[in-house]
């Protein structure tokens, strides 16, 4: 190769640490694959004094080396050994001091079981976010039920189980078994039918409740009850549901949608049927509630019979009794009569007085009278009214003469128009040939202005 172009390559390509190299590649991977789950096979598990562990993941062909610190693995119900097929959840990174590629595990599960386990926390949360586990869909559950339908194996020890509780406890309720597969892979459907059938012959068989359950099992042997076809079923029951699967640590689906959850096929049997023995101390308290009652009752009635007897006299000494209360009566009713006549005699002369006092002749020479003192009242005010004027009109009329322009003239005096109709007040308004019309007292004077002469007395004045 040319030294130049080996020259011009080194110039072009950076060079760079270990350190720097191992970080960017840790940065890529945490980058790409922030969260990862890996199955394999657990092997080289180290624990040291730190709490972390240390193992490596591998199949038929290759190996993953894992970490898994002390936060993380604390919350870990198990513990992994050598030779376990588990289930790793992580992200992939690099250990920079020895360049190690690994996984960072956050949690871990056994394979075969983590999964049923997965798929049944994935259905819970599920069903949980549809409402299927409130409290408000659930039916109240009682304990004095006398039919009760079980959904189980008629092979199983659940049913031997159940019927011994239900003889020993309350043998008169009326069990009928809905015998299906708890196990394999019909289980889920005949557990569903069955329910479903129960609620369709509810009336015909007067089925008042269920109990649907099995005996204690692996996680995988109770699996037909986490699926979600029953626990549809469950739900959709009208009969109320006591969920009674495995042992008392086991949980299933359908105990979370049923309306009762019992740890045991027993304990469900003993939540849903009274006590026999209670009943019978109920029976003897009522009969000797009764027997008392019953006591209390002929005694009365004896004492009762006792003062009937006391208080019975004689016919004739009833008779005359009666007739002293009849002649009572008599006087009574006599003297109500009398008293009820005075108050309607009362009552007669009042409206009569009344009636007296709105005779119309007597409102109508009233009348007459009040029309007779108005007209003389009105005439009266009418001359009075008449004086007022006239003399208010005679006051008025020297008034106006006083001031009356015809008074003047009747003195001597005469007013003087021009032509325009205007009063003439002084010679500036005059010209020689100007027209007037002059009034005197009783006439009017048409005359032509041949000469003006001012005075010298109205030229001072002016001046």
């Amino acid at each position: 190769m040319p030294d130049s172009l080996l020259h011009t390559q080194e110039e072009t390509s950076a060079v760079i640490s270990v350190s720097s190299l191992n970080k960017m590649a840790r940065t890529l991977l945490e980058s790409n694959f922030p969260a990862v789950a890996v199955e394999g096979e657990l092997s080289n598990l180290a624990t040291p004094a730190s709490g972390h562990w240390y193992f490596t993941l591998k199949d038929k062909s290759s190996q993953l080396r894992c970490a898994m610190f002390a936060g993380r693995n604390r919350l870990l119900r198990f513990r992994p050994k050598d030779g376990a097929q588990l289930v790793v959840r992580g992200r992939l990174s690099i250990y920079e001091g020895r360049g190690d590629y690994q996984l960072i595990a956050d949690s871990m599960e056994e394979a075969g079981d983590g999964a049923l386990r997965r798929a049944f926390e994935e259905l819970k949360q599920k069903l949980q976010a549809e409402g299927l586990f409130d409290t408000n869909h659930k039916q109240a559950m009682g304990s004095r039920f006398q039919h009760i339908g079980i959904i189980t194996s008629a092979t199983g020890a659940a049913i031997r189980d159940i019927t011994s509780v239900f003889n020993r406890r309350f043998p008169a309720t009326r069990l009928t078994l809905f015998p299906v597969a708890v196990q394999g892979k019909d289980a889920p459907a005949e557990i569903a039918g069955a329910i479903s059938l129960a609620n369709r012959l509810r009336d015909k068989l007067q089925l008042q409740a269920l109990i649907v359950g099995r005996g204690g099992g692996s996680l995988e042997d109770l699996q037909a009850f986490n699926e979600e076809s029953v626990a549809r079923a469950v739900f959709a029951s009208q009969l109320p549901v006591t969920s009674a699967v495995g042992h008392e640590v086991d949980f299933t689906i359908a105990d979370f949608v049923a309306d009762l959850r019992a740890p045991t096929p027993s304990a469900a049997a003993e939540l849903m049927s009274p006590d026999q023995s209670e009943y019978r101390q109920l029976l003897l308290g009522l009969r000797q509630q009764f027997r008392n009652s019953v006591g209390i009752a002929i005694r009365q009635r004896y004492q009762s019979l006792d003062w009937l007897q006391k208080r019975m006299k004689r016919p004739d000494r009833r008779l005359q009794e009666h007739a002293q209360t009849l002649d009572r009566l008599d006087i009574q009713l006599q003297r109500s009569m009398r008293s009820g006549l005075r108050e309607k005699k009362a009552q007669l002369d009042s409206q009569r007085r009344a009636l007296l006092s709105a005779n119309p002749r007597v409102r109508l020479q009233t009348s007459e009278q009040r029309l007779m003192s108005l007209q003389q009242r009105m005439a009266q005010s009418l001359k009075t009214r008449l004086n007022q004027g006239q003399t208010q009109l005679q006051a008025i009329s020297r008034n106006l003469n006083a001031v009356s322009p015809l008074a003047v003239l009747s003195r001597g005096y005469s007013i003087s128009y021009n032509e325009a109709g205007q009063v003439v007040r002084s010679a500036s308004q005059l010209t020689t040939g100007s027209k007037l019309v002059t009034r005197l007292n009783g006439a009017t004077v048409d005359s032509k202005v041949t000469r003006i002469e001012v005075l010298e007395n109205e030229a001072e004045d002016k001046g």
